[in-house]
């Protein structure tokens, strides 16, 4: 079974660096091959290895395997060569030893949660300047781990982004109602850490501590910014990002954890949760003196 999962991995690398297209080559490929042709880029080679993570014995004749494949493509873009990674959180399923079903887990939206969303609360004044490198250096030692001094969610894309701008030197505030403020603490934490749609909100209408200001094009962010992912494009958010580079055309790369990636397009296109809805907001952060 083994064999088999790193023999369809291995299909999937020949697809990623073939110059030709296949009609067999899955949707992602296809979208990432073409957003990387949209910005004059190509994946000039990709290595990936895989780790099984649980087997689970269905019954005589069936088995559901979890693997996890990490993938590193290096891509080129002009006179720049970078190179970005992904993990895939994946799902094969065996019958008498024979693959029958094999994908990428899909990305669940976080639940709805009663929330303060853009209220401000009057507290005592907390200065700080956003030390952007310290940010960009946390979100790349942690991109596909996890530290061990703050809990692990399975949704985790906006409690590690809150860790890379608290990493920033972004104070917490608002302990201990969940409702107010941005912070993490007694294994206890506010909607703003932790949910997608409330840090959304919470970043713009913060009027002490921790804020950004909303920008219109992804061009005008700099390393340590961060940007809000409306997947359906219903008004609600599901994902956040943190820029820790720029490609040739100044365009974002990001990090991020639920799926877990780094040094990733940020537009997302080659994502199992990507529509043609979906929405984003661009969030710089605002220095607080």
């Amino acid at each position: 079974m083994r064999k088999l999962l790193m023999e369809k991995v291995h299909h999937v690398i020949e697809e990623y660096t073939s110059r030709s297209q296949s009609d067999y080559e899955s949707d992602k490929v296809r979208r990432k091959k073409a957003s990387c042709e949209e910005r004059h880029a190509e994946i000039v080679k990709v290595d990936a290895t895989g780790k099984v993570l649980r087997i689970t014995q269905e019954s005589n004749e069936t088995q559901t395997i979890l693997y996890d494949v990490h993938y590193k493509y290096l891509i080129k873009q002009g006179a720049l060569l970078y190179l970005e990674e992904e993990v895939e959180n994946r799902r094969a399923v065996f019958y008498n030893d024979k693959m029958y079903e094999d994908g990428e887990i899909q990305i669940q939206r976080e639940e709805s949660v009663e929330e303060e969303e853009g209220v401000t609360h009057e507290e005592e004044r907390v200065t700080y300047r956003y030390d952007r490198l310290s940010a960009v250096q946390y979100a790349e030692r942690w991109w596909n781990s996890y530290n061990p001094a703050f809990k692990k969610f399975e949704n985790d894309c906006t409690n590690y982004i809150s860790q890379c701008l608290h990493a920033g030197d972004a104070p917490m505030r608002g302990y201990p109602t969940k409702g107010k403020g941005w912070w993490m603490r007694n294994q206890n934490w506010s909607y703003s850490w932790t949910v997608a749609n409330s840090l959304r909100w919470y970043i713009p209408n913060s009027t002490i501590g921790l804020r950004g200001r909303l920008v219109d094009d992804a061009k005008e962010l700099k390393l340590g910014d961060v940007i809000c992912y409306d997947f359906e494009g219903d008004g609600r958010f599901d994902h956040t990002t943190i820029v820790t580079g720029k490609d040739a055309a100044g365009e974002p790369l990001v990090n991020a954890h639920t799926f877990n990636s780094r040094m990733r397009y940020w537009k997302y296109e080659d994502s199992t949760a990507y529509t043609p809805n979906m929405k984003y907001r661009f969030f710089t952060i605002v220095d607080d003196r």
